[in-house]
């Protein structure tokens, strides 16, 4: 009997092939091989020996092409952020009535009661109020969410200038003039909120939250140096009321889109026991020192300014200082942030005293213009820096409290060195009222240089 035929074996089941794959006969075996070799720089199997996924090899491709297109340029590189432009139109919006409301007001009851001193009493009052009621504003936005806090604050702000504006219209009595403006005290620190999302979205990126610190000082810088003028315009040709209605409906305005981007709002930190000030991290209350002696720079060098060649010259030193804080955050940021903002201070003191020495050795005013615009060099500098220490000071949950702390500080400054500088320029005259804002910038260094505040690990 014939023996039967011998059982073929099976052929094992081939794997499953993908569209990157070769087949080939080595060895008498039939096998699978990656049509392009890693080297090659082509789709390669993963280390498990199955096929690349297709989804990972285009999210691998899209990142190679997103790194190509990338911007060279800090600052478009920045607002390449998903979602910054949008934050930042809003921001910038609701922050040009913060160099207009003032203004206005000023034009606005002086003109009305023929009293400047009364103008002066009702926006210094603004300014006490705002320095109080600030940081428990910022405390409820780091607490709650910005766009939970910052709107509601703002529809109460903006009530406020509406009530001023019927006040000064109706001639009611000098008191609710005061009491209206104090209402405006609830305005968000919108520059702080901005720089919080900086810091949100770049945590752990020095390069970018140096950039991001710097276009938000020149953002300052601009605005201010654009509000008066825009306000004082729209007083004088329209009519007194209109700088603070335009710049309360632009404020409501900037803040509701700003608000409404919540894809980049920072996550709410709920307070709990263990929760303490940003006025008692280390080094905190000498950082707002220095901030303090810094506003009174700016303080008196705008009344001492404006009694000597009038206001419009200010604009070059706001110019010189935007144009010195975009440049400066194109730099890298320094490895040692304490040793910088000394050196920031020293050079804010030195460009300080060029305005006194042409002030007193000539009486030309494009001497003294060319003098603002360099004395406005060292100013934005000096500001990025410090922030950044107060960044680094301050408890992550807590940073909307800690910068709108520097903010109040700054603002503390503008008002005492606004009054040094009136006193010196009623009992001395102007040209050695310039002294005013060189000497606090020379304290502004030596608060720095006594190492009153502990530096923070870089």
């Amino acid at each position: 009997m014939p023996n039967p035929p011998a059982t073929r074996p099976r052929p094992a089941a081939l794997p499953a092939l993908s569209p990157t794959t070769l087949l080939a006969v080595t060895g008498g075996q039939l096998v699978a091989a990656p049509r392009t070799s890693p080297e090659s720089g082509g789709p390669a199997a993963p280390e498990s020996g199955g096929p690349a996924a297709p989804k990972d090899v285009r999210r691998r491709a899209a990142g190679q092409r997103a790194a190509r297109r990338a911007p060279t340029n800090p600052y478009l590189r920045l607002l390449a952020t998903p979602g910054a432009r949008a934050f930042t139109a809003g921001n910038l919006i609701a922050r040009l009535p913060m160099g207009m409301l003032g203004v206005s007001a000023i034009i606005m009851i002086a003109g009305s009661r023929d009293s400047y001193a009364l103008a002066g009493a009702v926006t210094a009052t603004g300014l006490a109020a705002t320095a109080v009621v600030a940081p428990f504003t910022a405390r409820l936005v780091d607490r709650f969410g910005q766009a939970r806090i910052a709107v509601p604050a703002t529809a109460l702000a903006v009530l406020g200038s509406l009530a001023l504006v019927l006040c000064v219209h109706y001639d009611a009595p000098a008191w609710t003039l005061f009491a209206a403006y104090a209402a405006t005290a609830t305005t968000p620190n919108t520059g702080g909120m901005s720089r919080a999302r900086w810091a949100h979205l770049h945590r752990g990126d020095p390069a970018a939250l140096h950039t991001a610190n710097s276009f938000e000082q020149a953002a300052d810088e601009l605005c201010f140096m654009l509000g008066p003028v825009v306000a004082a315009t729209l007083c004088g040709a329209l009519f007194p009321e209109a700088g603070t209605l335009v710049g309360a409906s632009l404020l409501m305005t900037g803040v509701l889109v700003f608000a409404a981007q919540r894809t980049t709002e920072p996550p709410p930190t709920p307070r709990n026991r263990t929760a303490v000030s940003p006025l008692r991290s280390p080094g905190m209350p000498a950082l707002l020192a220095v901030f303090l002696a810094t506003g009174a720079v700016f303080g008196a060098l705008e009344v001492v300014s404006i009694a000597h060649a009038g206001g419009a010259i200010l604009a070059l030193q706001a110019a010189g200082s935007c144009a010195a804080g975009l440049l400066y955050g194109s730099l890298r940021p320094a490895r040692n942030v304490h040793r910088r903002l000394l050196l920031c201070l020293t050079a804010m003191t030195a460009l300080m005293s060029l305005p006194l020495l042409a002030a007193s050795s000539t009486a030309s005013l494009p001497v003294l213009a060319l003098c603002l615009l360099l004395a406005g060099a060292a100013t934005a500098p000096t500001m990025v820096t410090g922030m950044t220490l107060v960044q680094r000071a301050t408890p992550p949950g807590q940073l909307n409290e800690g910068m709108t702390l520097s903010v109040t500080a700054l603002l503390g400054g503008v008002a005492a060195g606004a009054a040094g500088g009136g006193w010196l320029v009623e009992h001395t005259g102007t040209v050695f009222g310039y002294a005013a804002p060189m000497s606090a910038a020379a304290l502004a260094l030596a608060v720095a240089t006594a190492g009153a505040f502990r530096r923070r690990p870089e």
